[in-house]
């Protein structure tokens, strides 16, 4: 690993992988963030060849600030042909009165491997979510794979009905890039549990998508996910 080097809220962590080949990075909250007006960058490359694993060491809680303005947090993942990222940070909370914009851009070889997981959990217990908006956007050989914007809390339409969340407070999502899978045949969507579905993209790629009452349950749903894509 040829540079690790992190600023500000956020500190790098080479810890111990139990997986012979691969390195492993834990991410640290060092202070509070982000909070409202906060600009948070987070920048990954995993090299040709490489089998890069990366975590947090704690859930990120969006925050409000002394700004008026949302804080913006954007990661920026790139994988070079050969090489495998497993993105596994634990959730993102929501707190009341927090204004959270997060973006994800993912650059991918054509023979890059990706696991990214996502979690959100809107409201800590026993209160209502700030407003946050996630956008994941996935480019596979320089061709979009998947570009996907949610939204959530005050100012968002229509979040918290049927067609969204249904009154749950965790969604989440599991995207696996293989290319193994390239020439295999693509099955369609089927249902994991009551509130969690499997997509298959093109790719190769699956998309695991769930909500849940809260944390634990929505964990469990996308392990399930993991399990089923393999």
């Amino acid at each position: 690993m040829p540079v690790l080097v992190g600023d500000g809220p956020l500190a790098l962590r080479r810890t111990r992988s139990v997986v012979d080949g691969e390195a492993r990075v834990t991410v640290v909250g060092a202070m509070s963030a982000p909070l409202g007006g906060d600009r948070i960058a987070l920048e990954v490359t995993a090299g040709p060849g490489a089998r890069l694993r990366i975590g947090s060491a704690a859930a990120t809680i969006a925050l409000p600030g002394r700004s008026a303005g949302p804080a913006h947090y954007e990661i920026r993942l790139t994988v070079a042909d050969g090489a495998t990222l497993r993105w596994l940070p634990e959730p993102l909370i929501s707190a009341h009165g927090s204004d959270l914009r997060m973006t994800t851009r993912v650059e991918l070889a054509p023979t890059a491997r990706l696991v990214l997981r996502e979690e959100q959990i809107l409201g800590r217990t026993g209160e209502s979510p700030g407003h946050l908006t996630t956008r994941l956007t996935v480019h596979r050989a320089g061709r979009p794979l998947l570009d996907q914007e949610l939204a959530y809390g005050p100012g968002a339409p229509g979040w918290d009905g049927g067609a969204v969340l249904g009154g749950h407070r965790a969604a989440g999502q599991l995207l696996v890039v293989d290319p193994s899978r390239d020439s295999g045949p693509v099955a369609g969507p089927r249902l994991l549990g009551a509130t969690a579905v499997l997509t298959p993209l093109s790719g190769p790629a699956a998309l695991a998508t769930a909500v849940a009452p809260d944390a634990l349950q929505l964990r469990r749903a996308l392990d399930e996910a993991a399990a089923a894509v393999g």
